[in-house]
């Protein structure tokens, strides 16, 4: 079943042209990836699909009543709202059921509103669909659904976005990087939700395991071209390479046929008859073919390296906590030269602090960090580019030199270096205001990689970068030297570069794990389970038992105490995570340290009568 037609559409600003002439269709149950580099129109497409800009030709048509979802990279949420209201300010009739639920659950003394809503929800079928809604934003980290919008970040504003769609179920869902601020347990679980659902997907990832494992078709628009994939990124892969093979093969064929022909010409009077005329019009053509070149500029990263001495980076007994809040617990670690160490954990566990330590942006509490005399560090960090008003591209590495050092004691000028970082001279002189994300992503690990680090640190330098892109970054991280520390959800990427894994369990715990992401997850996935107690959301099954092993009094306080203890687990996660990354200011440690302590405190014993009226449920 069709859903949606593209035909010619096309897209310029001025005289850059994005794209020309794009037709292609999308089915019922479809799962395409749209591949491209930066600045060649992913988001144009994605958003002339959805509506929200138009073609300077061509037509979108769309099955009538087609309901389509866009998550795209900025969000439209009413900052006044709580992450609740948000969720039920839809058109979704079992939303309105499930609202009124919740509202008879906060004023449990309207007993009759109580017993109507709890009805309802049974008429409705509405509990499988609770249940499904609540396990969206658990997954995504909503723990505390009346937190307003206002106080979220914008990783968090993406992650309720997101959540909004999938509760939704729309039938055609438009994603530009949904893997963007989620961390990996969060991707993987959105990766198998995806794989298992029945849905039709059109999106935008740098992801490749996303792409591997979700996709079931890839298209790429590659200069000016859509070519299109029936399988998944391996398949891809493959199908392009043997693609541009084919295609350097036919410009040695069109090569061989000019010189043939421009001997030909050379040798013809000007006066020609009507069939030499001919030729000459199909020389032009050759001509044409035979000089055209694939414009796949890759980076060629050959930047210096001082060399590292016998002492890298050494932490004796290192220990930091924000009051009661441990990150390390007398941590040690020895660096050996051309270790490659990668970073993974929960938010708030302590991967940023760790970073800050080793960098000495941040001191300890106790232990010593220890640095090498030749270690140059290479920090690329999450906050990117610091754009001063009317800066051009080639100031930013400008203001590192204008020559840089490469291998063999070469130099290259920042001009020249730039090009080799796929910015042309005209893109030089743009203002750095107007680069794309992925764009001013690039500009800024350029301006890491200049300074001649041998010990780079990666804070999520995936981020907004095209596969090709990541491709070069990776060609040139497997060729680097010196030592190499790196934060990321990019699981493939974490596999490809990464020897070894730091993984931060919280609670000051660091595992130091010898093996690359895919290694660790085998190896989770075989321990044994530890038996924990954990507080499960309500099934229909549950509910209707309920309704004779509970009384209706004690239904009413089951119920609340479910919202309760997740409205304070999430107030808990909220103050654990500015301790973590230092939010708090010194003066106040003591008052919410002890404002933690009596919400830990209110969770343990409304566990505990959770857990009594459970097993009445059981019994």
């Amino acid at each position: 079943m069709n859903y949606l037609t593209v035909e010619n559409i096309s897209k310029s600003y001025g005289e850059r042209v994005l794209f020309q002439d794009i037709s292609f269709g999308i089915n019922k149950d479809q799962k395409i990836a749209f591949v491209a580099k930066n600045g060649t129109g992913k988001t144009s497409i994605l958003n002339i699909i959805a509506g929200l800009d138009t073609s300077d030709s061509g037509q979108i048509t769309s099955r009538k009543g087609l309901h389509i979802a866009y998550l795209s990279q900025k969000d439209e949420l009413d900052d006044s709202l709580t992450i609740e209201q948000t969720v039920f300010n839809s058109d979704n009739p079992t939303l309105d059921v499930i609202k009124q639920y919740e509202i008879a659950l906060e004023n449990p003394e309207n007993e009759i509103a109580y017993q109507n809503a709890f009805e309802l929800m049974d008429t409705h079928n509405a509990w499988d669909f609770e249940t499904q809604y609540k396990q969206i934003l658990s997954k995504l980290k909503f723990p505390d659904l009346k937190q307003k919008v206002s106080d979220l970040s914008g990783g968090q504003k993406k992650r309720l976005s997101l959540a909004i769609i999938l509760i939704n179920k729309p039938d055609l869902l438009i994603l530009d990087e949904p893997t963007n601020h989620l961390d990996l347990e969060m991707i993987e679980w959105l990766e198998n939700y995806f794989k298992k659902e029945k849905i039709t997907l059109f999106m935008v990832t740098h992801d490749r395991y996303f792409l591997e494992r979700v996709c079931t078709e890839i298209f790429e628009l590659d200069q000016g071209k859509l070519y299109k994939y029936k399988g998944n990124y391996s398949y891809y892969l493959e199908k392009k390479e043997e693609r541009i093979a084919q295609e350097q093969t036919e410009l040695g064929k069109a090569k061989n046929l000019f010189k043939k022909e421009l001997d030909w010409m050379r040798r013809q009077p000007k006066a020609r008859t009507t069939k030499s005329k001919s030729r000459t019009d199909d020389f032009y053509q050759i001509k044409e073919k035979a000089h055209k070149r694939r414009n796949d500029h890759k980076v060629q990263l050959e930047i210096s390296m001082t060399r590292l001495g016998n002492k890298i980076l050494e932490l004796h007994k290192v220990s930091k906590s924000f009051d009661d809040l441990k990150i390390l617990d007398a941590f040690e670690y020895v660096f050996k030269r051309g270790e490659r160490i990668g970073i993974i954990g929960k938010n708030g566990t302590g991967k940023s602090t760790f970073l800050n330590i080793i960098t000495e942006e941040i001191p300890v509490d106790s232990g010593k960090v220890m640095l090498g005399e030749t270690v140059k560090f290479g920090y690329y960090t999450q906050k990117g580019i610091n754009v001063k008003a009317g800066q051009k591209v080639i100031d930013v590495i400008r203001e590192f030199g204008d020559y840089i050092p490469l291998a063999k004691g070469r130099k290259i000028t920042a001009s020249e270096l730039l090009e080799r970082f796929l910015f042309d001279r005209k893109k030089q002189y743009d203002f750095v205001e107007k680069l794309s994300g992925g764009e001013q992503k690039r500009l800024y690990l350029c301006a890491v990689l200049i300074q001649n680090p041998n010990f780079l640190i990666l804070d999520e330098p995936t981020n907004d970068l095209d596969v090709v892109t990541l491709n070069v970054l990776e060609s040139f991280l497997l060729d680097f030297p010196g030592n190499l520390i790196v934060v990321s959800h990019d699981r493939y990427f974490m596999d490809k570069i990464m020897d070894s894994l730091f993984v931060f369990r919280g609670d000051g715990v660091v595992e130091n794990f010898p093996g690359n992401y895919s290694d660790f997850r085998a190896y989770e996935d075989s321990a044994p389970v530890k038996q924990e107690v954990k507080i499960e959301k309500k099934e229909k099954t549950q509910v209707k038992t309920s309704k004779n092993k509970l009384s209706y009094n004690e239904q009413k306080e089951f119920d609340k105490l479910e919202k309760e203890i997740s409205k304070l687990n999430g107030q808990r996660i909220d103050i654990e995570s500015q301790f973590a990354n230092g939010e708090i200011d010194t003066d106040k440690i003591s008052e919410v340290s002890q404002e933690l302590q009596k919400i830990i405190d209110a969770i343990e014993q409304k566990e505990e009568r959770w857990l009594e009226l459970s097993m009445q449920l059981e019994g």
